[in-house]
């Protein structure tokens, strides 16, 4: 994917090498027109100056007389190469004496037959360069009896013009060049108050609402971080009241079901007629009166987390002794649906620095999730060891596993996922929370009728201290 500053530095670059050459060409042939020019202007006064001198002093004599005995004079009017020519194009005198057996017939000869001046450039059997000839009529008593023609090597002429092309070159390139700076520099005024503002977004969708913005420009750019600021606001104010919300109906809750189940405890201990269906009942009353209670819990936990008002007791505790203690106080739960729980843990692990009473919920609530999606008669493992500088501690089953679209989500709050055997969706979250707040982080690793494995990576004492 190419960059917006690729893509700005790549267009700057385009219009100007677009704009250079088109000025490298017209300069060019400005050039190049204004030498030649200035060369036929040259020849062109020259042969005038021979045409009127024959004219007014040798007019009586006839082209053979003139070529016998007085071309000299014509030829000291011009460095150029000179020649005479009859009217049927025959070269009858050539300064430099080459030898044309053909009648030539150029375009400034048959213009010069006219009585105008006419000029050729072109290319002749005797020189590499190109040449420039001018023809005019030689004039006597009003009539054209013959054409006097000069002709100029442009080889001087064209050295120049590649001498100014040269020139021209290396200003064009030195001009790309301090364009192409000028260019990059302008596209990072526009790129980094956009990344910038991608960073502040990117911020934001990892909920840290609280990051803004900086305005440095009144213009596009500038209105979104007004936007983005602008929403955050609005975001905060929003989660606000639904953490209010939570929080109220959290504790609104704990009263009636604390009631609910005490009078079903109540109930099934009085001496009642014996009724299955009675007992049945106040079974169910008490069993949901718990797990709403739990859920009420787990609303609480996160009201206090995402509201910053929970607070860690750390103090230096004993993984190995922790994790003995859970799967001693579950493994009834497990050997109730035929689960067999193991605990592998065959290393000396570091004391760590925590919240003996977190770090438990989070390792109670991972092996809870696993004995819900682990089909009976199978396997829950839970170990730890060493890897660098943390601990870790996984849980791995044998369930149904997570799907692989739902895998980046089921650490988020509220994500229940497609199993229908799925709560509240906080508890994966208040674990993560813990665990960060902990200094560590949760991994996981799942597949579809295979088990999922969740490592928790938690950092040894003297990793905290430095």
């Amino acid at each position: 994917m190419k960059s917006i500053k690729t893509r700005l530095v790549g267009n700057f670059m385009l219009v100007i090498i677009i704009t250079v050459v088109i000025l490298e060409l017209v300069l060019l042939n400005a050039a190049k027109q204004y030498y030649y020019k200035n060369l036929e202007d040259v020849l062109s006064n020259q042969i005038r100056l021979s045409s009127e001198f024959y004219s007014r002093y040798f007019s009586t004599s006839s082209l053979e007389d003139l070529i016998v005995d007085d071309v000299d004079l014509f030829w000291k009017q011009t460095n150029a190469q000179v020649q005479i020519l009859d009217l049927k194009g025959n070269v009858l005198m050539d300064s430099i004496g080459v030898d044309y057996p053909k009648i030539i017939q150029t375009p400034d000869i048959i213009k010069a037959k006219k009585g105008e001046k006419g000029t050729w450039i072109g290319n002749v059997e005797y020189d590499s360069s190109q040449v420039m000839a001018v023809s005019y009529p030689l004039i006597s008593d009003g009539n054209i009896i013959g054409i006097m023609r000069f002709i100029a090597s442009l080889s001087s002429t064209n050295k120049i013009i590649r001498n100014i092309s040269l020139i021209l070159l290396w200003i064009g390139f030195i001009v790309v060049l301090i364009s192409g700076l000028v260019s990059i520099f302008l596209a990072n005024t526009i790129v980094k108050p956009l990344r910038e503002v991608t960073g502040v977004a990117e911020k934001m969708a990892d909920g840290q609402l609280k990051v803004r913005s900086q305005k440095k420009y009144d213009d596009e750019i500038g209105k979104l971080s007004d936007t983005l600021n602008y929403m955050a606001e609005e975001l905060i104010k929003k989660e606000q009241l639904k953490n209010d919300f939570i929080s109220s109906i959290s504790h609104e809750l704990r009263t009636p079901l604390t009631s609910i189940k005490g009078w079903a405890i109540t109930l099934r201990s009085e001496d009642l007629p014996d009724n299955p269906l009675l007992k049945d009942g106040l079974d169910i009353i008490e069993k949901e009166s718990d797990r709403l209670t739990y859920m009420v819990e787990e609303l609480l936990d996160f009201s206090r987390f995402v509201s910053g008002r929970i607070t860690l007791n750390k103090e230096e505790m004993d993984i190995t002794k922790v994790l003995k203690q859970i799967t001693k106080q579950l493994t009834p739960r497990a050997n109730l649906k035929n689960i067999k729980l193991n605990i592998d843990i065959k290393e000396e692990l570091p004391i760590i620095l925590g919240d003996e009473n977190r770090i438990k919920q989070v390792f109670i609530n991972l092996i809870d999730n696993s004995l819900k999606f682990t089909p009976k008669a199978g396997n829950i493992s839970l170990s730890a060891r060493m890897k660098g500088q943390y601990i870790v501690v996984s849980v791995e089953d044998c369930g149904c596993g997570i799907p692989r679209e739902d895998l980046p989500y089921v650490k988020e709050k509220f994500y229940k996922g497609k199993n229908s055997k799925s709560n509240s969706g906080l508890g994966l979250s208040i674990s993560d929370e813990i665990v960060k707040l902990h200094g560590g982080f949760i991994k996981i690793e799942s597949e579809v009728n295979v088990g999922t494995k969740i490592s928790v990576f938690l950092p040894t004492k003297e990793e905290l201290v430095k």
